[in-house]
């Protein structure tokens, strides 16, 4: 520990530091050109101490908590020796670093009097980087060679002089290069911001004072987080969960295993178990493994702990080379964020194990990746990239929230009226989809639709989602969510759904909808309280057939009341229906025999 003369000086300059990095975030959202960064706000901002240890992340991605500490630790060994005032890094490479290829990191080593006191640190996803698909996030691509332009790490400027030839390797092998550019000049200049701020900082606090009190920002979260870690009873807790397929080996489900073993005050994750490298691009680098594990445990320790590497020296994560969750050469990984997204999923069900008092069910699964992507009648290509999710699972204390983004995404909306200003797609619908989510004491979050239009002669959809064949799981007696769907064309209720997982040619006119899966509940659905039942029927939520069969509540939907004594018989029969000695721990299935014919049979 630092020793500190001023610990009011200290928290000033600490939330100084944690205010750049929030700044830098807003820098990118206010000058960048893509929507998937002013809208979907899919980046995240970092301050880094002179070693490149993470000392603050900005409001932005849990999901690359562990992607900058990785990539900044390729730049130090690689550059730590061979660099001077005015350099600044860029690289993608998933294999050095990087996480995938959309993914940019554009970083900026900050000095005072010639010697390194820190970094400024960005990461975006960018439009597309090329490959074999528009918006270069296709699940389908077999090796990271089909993927797009793998940058390795490189010096975007050196000595404040910009590598000309790395600027034209870009603007020659991607799609949308003002888009590109544009949002590589957005990261730029939230390094250029962060680096002004900070060297006022500098002058008020003195040189001497700055670089401990960064130490000392680290040493704080790992005391912070050590104290509260300890808190947790030991032991070994593992889960299990599956990935419906790669979308290259279709029906072949994909094992994710995680076991949290817990001692004193640190942790280890261990994903030994889960499934080999798969052929289809949804393989993950380690960094990301660790941004879902840090995710989740940072989700159930206390708030005020900073955002950093201090946190990480608490917990160890390890997954054996040439999984899923640790990919070697050539694996593909464009759509990997899918996989990440899942791993919290699975972390959770772990963490659940031991503190089911705090973690909630399965949410959706993680957003669905949507790109769509070609040309107008002029061959100027279009490219529209939409992450969308909306469901979170039923809380050991309340209803999942309906409509808000994965915890571990953290994205906004794309709007409509943005879509459809800056591309040759309309929305029909944005909806709430009624008896999707799990039931619950505490019901799941309830998903949404969206229905999409070409207006174009002609383009390539890319659809990357999940939680088809294996629904968000249910905990402590909670029903399990409903699957996503995907349907082309849909029009009516007898629609066959397509694939999870799809590359494919739209012609003008055609519609995609997509359906989010629904959140799984928390808790036996026959102790949820019969007014939020029927509250929820009046918002359309759910129908009344379905508190019927799922919470056995009997509702006068004339006069908007609950018949208490028919729901009373109705909860018994299904109880002894269900004939459950114990409520099961997870539910991934509805219960056995239990169908909206039964309970009407049983009520007669």
């Amino acid at each position: 520990m630092t020793d500190l003369q001023d610990p009011i000086e200290f928290e000033l300059f600490k939330n100084s530091i944690f205010a750049i990095a929030d700044e830098m975030a807003v820098t990118i959202t206010r000058t960048t050109y893509s929507g998937v960064l002013k809208d979907n706000m899919d980046f995240s901002t970092a301050f880094a101490d002179a070693e490149g240890k993470m000392v603050a992340q900005g409001l932005s991605l849990p999901g690359h908590l562990g992607s900058i500490p990785t990539a900044l630790e390729a730049t130090m060994r690689q550059f730590g020796d061979d660099m001077e005032p005015g350099d600044v890094f860029i690289l993608n490479d998933p294999f050095n670093g990087g996480m995938h290829l959309p993914d940019i990191f554009v970083f900026k080593p900050i000095y005072h009097e010639e010697k390194r006191l820190a970094f400024a640190a960005t990461i975006c996803h960018h439009t597309d980087v090329g490959g074999r698909v528009a918006g270069s996030n296709a699940a389908d691509s077999t090796e990271i060679y089909q993927e797009g332009l793998r940058i390795p790490l490189l010096k975007f400027y050196e000595a404040g002089k910009r590598n000309e030839t790395t600027v034209a390797f870009i603007e020659k092998n991607v799609r949308v290069p003002v888009k590109v550019l544009g949002d590589l000049r957005a990261q730029l200049a939230a390094c250029h911001n962060a680096e002004h701020q900070f060297l006022e900082l500098v002058e008020r606090y003195g040189a001497d004072k700055v670089e401990p009190y960064l130490q000392e920002i680290l040493d704080y979260a790992e005391r912070m987080t050590r104290a509260a870690i300890s808190e947790l009873p030991d032991g070994e807790y593992s889960f299990e969960d599956w990935i419906d397929d790669d979308g290259v080996e279709f029906g072949k489900p994909i094992r994710l295993f995680v076991t949290i073993k817990k001692t004193g005050d640190s942790l280890v994750a261990d994903w030994t178990g889960t499934s080999p490298q798969v052929k289809g691009a949804i393989n993950n680098t380690l960094s990301f493994t660790k941004a879902a594990v840090y995710c989740c445990v940072r989700s159930v320790l206390p708030k005020g702990i900073p955002n950093n590497e201090g946190v990480f020296r608490a917990i160890e994560v390890t997954a054996p080379a040439g999984t899923i969750a640790n990919m070697v050469l050539p694996g593909a990984c464009a759509a990997r964020g899918l996989t990440g997204f899942r791993m919290v999923d699975c972390c959770f069900g772990a963490l659940a194990m031991m503190l089911p008092d705090k973690v909630f069910a399965a949410s959706d699964g993680g957003n669905t990746g949507i790109s769509i992507g070609g040309y107008d009648a002029d061959r100027k290509p279009f490219i529209y990239v939409d992450f969308t999710c909306g469901t979170w699972g039923g809380r050991p204390y309340s209803d999942g929230l309906d409509g808000n983004s994965n915890m571990a995404a953290n994205m906004a909306s794309t709007s409509v009226e943005v879509t459809e200003a800056e591309h040759p797609i309309e929305i029909l619908s944005y909806e709430f989809v009624p008896d999707r989510s799990g039931a619950g004491k505490y019901r799941g979050g309830t998903p949404y639709r969206r229905d999409y239009r070409l207006l174009e002669e002609e383009a390539v959809l890319q659809v990357r989602s999940d939680r088809r064949d294996f629904r968000p799981y249910g905990l402590y007696g909670g029903y399990p969510g409903k699957p996503s769907l995907n349907f082309i064309n849909p029009t009516g209720s007898d629609d066959e759904p397509v694939k999870a997982k799809l590359t494919m040619t739209m012609k003008r006119g055609d519609v995609l909808r997509h359906e989010l899966a629904g959140a799984a509940g928390w808790g036996d659905p026959l102790e949820r309280d019969p007014s939020a039942v029927l509250r929820d029927v009046r918002n359309e939520m759910i129908s009344a057939s379905t508190a019927e069969k799922d919470y056995g509540v009997v509702l006068d939907t004339e006069k908007w009341m609950v018949n208490l004594e028919q729901t009373q018989k109705l909860r018994a029969k299904i109880a002894q229906l269900r004939g459950w000695t114990e409520v099961p721990t997870v539910l991934r299935e509805d219960p056995p025999g239990l169908s909206a014919k039964q309970v009407e049979l049983q009520a007669d």
